[in-house]
């Protein structure tokens, strides 16, 4: 992006074709928040009004401030690392760095935010009887690794031809990045589950304190990785989420009776299947043709692969997802026409 201000080559095309340069990302940002507001203020039935309970703000400030709190530490840990790298290395690296990251988070957030929105209220509902708050985490849990696992190890697999067309050969080195975060990303919708389990049960304390811990352990490898390199730091990510893998799954040994072995028994199948997946696809990349054909070829004989598998093996949450698709079907078609 060029622009009066100096950034970039100014031989590139003006964004929004007024010199707004890196301005019109900002301004892109605040009016997406802008138009939903306006689309929920429409859409939700709920108007704020002039009324007040300090016994109500009492009790949940008590709860949410430790949310609060683990939000704010979260995000510093996300956002130190660019401020390290974009400090310490050249901008390039960052840029590299900032995309592989882009693609996967892209993906698994949107996936994550689903589960997410969906969670906390369910679990709340039943944190009175545990042995079906656990039923419900353990789904939680069995569903989206059956989801994500293909997706992240399928883009680590086909990282280079995805970044050839999507953006072009100039972004090359940003195809380890993207392998790598793809590992690391991964494993969200595991942290998402267990953090959300013990939200449910009302124990936001236990959720801050292992945020602080999480943190701790995240600027340790960190400031282990910084003398090593871009890359150092990017594989210092994925280690600290699987460490932070242990740490989120303890408490609800004690909450829900579900031990990190059982977790790991649970998302076992489709790990190991989309990792057959990834190193039969894997070979396509030997193919001397476009990196179109090559692409298409690897998801669709992921997809072919990954399915064919669950299908073989009976996985539980390929059939759970099958039963529910064909019963959606089946309102569907119940519905009355207009």
């Amino acid at each position: 992006y060029g622009d009066k201000y100096g950034n970039g080559n100014q031989n590139v095309p003006i964004p929004a074709y007024i010199g707004l340069g890196i301005w019109a990302l900002v301004i892109q940002q605040i009016s997406n928040q802008i138009s939903i507001s306006i689309i929920m203020w429409f859409s939700v039935k709920w108007r704020p009004q002039l009324y007040f309970s300090f016994a109500k703000i009492k009790v949940l400030f008590s709860f949410g401030w430790k949310l609060l709190a683990s939000s704010l530490l979260n995000v510093f840990e996300l956002e130190i690392r660019t401020l390290f790298i974009g400090k310490l290395y050249s901008s390039s690296a960052l840029g590299f760095y900032n995309r592989g990251e882009q693609f996967p988070k892209l993906i698994v957030y949107n996936i994550n935010g689903s589960i997410q929105s969906v969670m906390l209220p369910t679990l709340s509902a039943h944190q009175d009887n545990r042995r079906r708050a656990k039923e419900m985490m353990r789904r939680a849990i069995v569903t989206s690794s059956f989801l994500v696992f293909p997706m992240m190890i399928g883009m680590a697999v086909v990282a280079e031809p995805l970044v050839l067309i999507v953006l072009t050969e100039k972004w090359l080195p940003t195809v380890p990045f993207l392998q790598i975060f793809s590992i690391s990303y991964a494993l969200i919708p595991i942290h998402t589950a267990n953090l959300q389990a013990i939200n449910a049960m009302g124990r936001s304390d236990i959720f801050l304190k292992l945020e602080i811990i999480k943190k701790v352990i995240g600027l340790i490898i960190l400031g282990i990785s910084i003398p090593f390199g871009v890359y150092a730091i990017a594989i210092g990510q994925v280690i600290s989420g699987m460490i932070a893998t242990f740490i989120n799954a303890y408490p609800n040994k004690q909450l829900l009776n579900y031990s990190y072995k059982e977790q790991l028994m649970d998302i076992l199948p489709s790990f190991s299947i989309a990792l057959i997946m990834g190193a039969v696809v894997s070979i396509f990349n030997k193919l001397n043709i476009s990196e179109w054909g090559i692409l298409i070829l690897q998801v669709c004989a992921g997809v072919t692969i990954y399915l064919g598998l669950a299908k073989i093996f009976k996985l539980e949450s390929f059939g759970y997802l099958v039963n529910t698709i064909r019963e959606l079907m089946t309102i569907n078609k119940n519905e009355p026409s207009n």
